[in-house]
């Protein structure tokens, strides 16, 4: 009855006097600026919004097809399968330091046979002994270590699912991108493809005017080398459509043979993104969520180092009966029991416990600056892609405005050469310049739309779950 009050004393004060070492997370401060440089309009302070529905942001170039493709990469794509099962672990890990909190019990049943010799006081024989018990064990979390270890855990289980909805965000930018230039691409070859019933109609006029007496074989010859090299070009646009085709199968988790796109002759549009998007928006990011949860696992961890240095206190229990006759062996004079706590500690270590702390108090500070590293780069990732959206706007005007004077100007030289007022080398020159224009204005818009894409990333997703 001592030893029972003893440890139920013992228990009582461990629990009035446990408190968690380390140092409590308090989430540093990060340089965040009221305005992007790039952006019109004043922004909103930042606020916590990783775990916000992003929902389907690609809705915004409204294409069936893009919308059936994205919607598999969730299901299907490789990676993000890694990134779930990664975070299930974390998890389970969680699940398995919360367990700790909670005393282990078990139960133990035994039967042993034991022979002996004959002496001059006994006979030889064998004896049975019976035993049925069961233990109990329990950890005192006095220090807090078993507190700092699942406070860790859940918040690397927490960096997990970020890290899970980044990797999905990344995918589905990388796939959108990918289509889209391939819907440019389709563009461009339709371009080319109408570029060459122009060319042949060239190529016809000049022979016809060599069969006049007006132009001459070389005429006829570079206007032939003309419609060629446009060919060519035309047939070289396959090497891109096929890589980016097969760019997307992996993506959705398909093998490539098995899969194909159709052209068509529909490019998506630009989407109106709205310029005075807040900047809470940036920390809709779960790249950036990932990097503070791990802070927070690693500040944790400092305080599972600290606890290492003071004893341990167990306390274990046993009861159970032990006899010589199994069937009457649940019996009083059988019974068994005892309990009672156990202090452990380590007296010298060479100083292994203070490099282990040493060494959590260094890896929280790199998780500090790689937090704050982040989110410059989350910054910087939506300045970039806001500087080429206002830039390539500019560009696709004035080249609009190239295509058109081309366009004339083959125009003109046409009519010109077939009323014997040039030769065919201003024609030529022409057709190059118009070719050229075509095919610039054709770039500009691919770029403007990866860089959509880009900047929709770049603020964590779809901004309508935030600014309607």
């Amino acid at each position: 009855m001592k030893t029972i009050r003893f440890t139920i004393s013992l228990l009582a004060l461990a629990s009035l006097s446990a408190c968690a070492l380390g140092p409590d997370y308090q989430r540093p401060a990060v340089v965040t600026p009221k305005n992007y440089g790039e952006a019109v309009g004043n922004w909103q302070p930042a606020v916590p919004k990783d775990h916000m529905p992003r929902g389907a942001w690609w809705e915004i170039y409204h294409d069936d097809v893009l919308d059936t493709l994205e919607v598999q990469v969730a299901v299907n794509n490789q990676n993000i399968k890694v990134a779930e099962a990664q975070y299930q672990e974390a998890k389970a890990l969680l699940d398995a330091s919360l367990a700790a909190y909670w005393p282990t019990i078990g139960a133990k049943a035994s039967s042993n046979i034991s022979q002996y010799a004959s002496t001059q006081f006994t006979a030889q024989g064998a004896n049975t002994l019976d035993s049925l018990s069961g233990n109990a064990s329990w950890t005192i979390d006095i220090w807090g270590k078993l507190r700092r270890t699942a406070e860790a855990n859940r918040a690397s289980a927490e960096a997990s699912q970020d890290t899970l909805q980044a990797a999905l965000l990344s995918a589905q930018a990388t796939l959108a991108q990918s289509y889209l230039q391939l819907r440019v691409l389709d563009d461009d070859a339709r371009m080319l493809a109408q570029t060459l019933v122009a060319d042949q109609r060239t190529v016809d006029i000049t022979i016809h005017l060599y069969h006049a007496g007006v132009s001459t074989p070389a005429d006829v010859a570079l206007s032939v080398s003309q419609l060629k090299a446009v060919e060519a070009t035309r047939v070289d646009l396959g090497v891109q459509r096929a890589q980016l085709v097969h760019a997307i199968a992996l993506l959705i988790g398909q093998a490539p043979a098995l899969f194909s796109l159709p052209e068509t002759n529909i490019v998506p549009q630009l989407p109106n993104i709205p310029a005075t998007v807040p900047s809470a928006l940036l920390e809709h990011r779960p790249d950036i969520a990932a990097a503070e949860r791990q802070m927070a696992a690693a500040n944790a961890q400092i305080g599972v180092a600290e606890a290492a240095f003071f004893p341990t206190l167990t306390l274990t229990g046993q009861s159970g009966y032990q006899g010589v006759n199994f069937p009457s062996l649940i019996a009083a004079p059988n019974q068994f029991w005892s309990m009672g706590p156990a202090l452990a500690g380590t007296l010298f270590d060479g100083g292994i416990l203070r490099a282990q702390k040493a060494q959590a108090v260094a890896a929280y500070q790199a998780s500090v600056a790689t937090y704050r590293q982040t989110v410059l780069t989350g910054f910087q990732e939506v300045e970039d892609d806001l500087a080429s959206l206002r830039i390539l706007a500019q560009e696709d005007r004035v080249q609009t405005e190239a295509v058109a004077a081309a366009q004339t100007g083959l125009n003109v030289a046409l009519n010109q050469y077939q009323a014997g007022m040039v030769s065919y080398t201003n024609v030529l020159t022409a057709q190059t310049a118009a070719l050229s224009a075509n095919k610039a204005r054709l770039d500009v818009l691919g770029r403007e739309l990866v860089a959509s894409a880009g900047l929709v990333t770049a603020l964590g997703g779809n901004w309508s779950a935030i600014h309607p």
